[in-house]
């Protein structure tokens, strides 16, 4: 009768300046925006969320260049898995390829309507990667 509540993916779209977070609708089929961080307080805004939202796993967009090697950034992302592992040892930390991601979540901006002010706020691209990010995931996993 009662069924038993599911867990959702949060997913990251790191950034040196911004990071944007997303996460599943509690049945896993849908992204949804949560908002854009400092790096430097996003362990802070995971615990709390997750206070109220207990998560499967958090997925983190892996930086690669277009023949699927390794950059300047992937290094980074690379130490900030290990924090995020740190912080949350219990929750599996899994990385998506995010090349072309924030390309993409752009187009999908402009098609949304949003006036070209609103597209340009600072953080709204990233988080709309992290949903897209999260949105390949759930599809792919599906």
């Amino acid at each position: 009768m009662g069924e038993k509540t599911k867990k959702r993916i949060f997913a990251i779209d790191y950034g040196t300046k911004r990071i944007g977070l997303a996460k599943s609708d509690p049945f896993g089929n849908f992204a949804q925006p949560v908002g854009t961080f400092p790096p430097e307080k996003i362990t802070t805004v995971l615990s709390s969320l997750l206070l109220n939202d207990p998560a499967a796993k958090i997925i983190v967009g892996y930086p690669l260049n277009s023949d699927g090697t390794k950059n300047r950034m992937t290094g980074v992302v690379d130490c900030f898995i290990e924090e995020l592992k740190k912080a949350f040892p219990d929750l599996p930390v899994e990385t998506i390829d995010e090349h072309g991601s924030s390309r993409h979540a752009g187009k999908l901006l402009v098609e949304s309507g949003l006036s070209r002010r609103k597209r340009q706020q600072k953080g709204r691209l990233d988080c709309a990667a992290a949903c897209l990010l999260l949105q390949t995931y759930l599809e792919s996993s599906g």
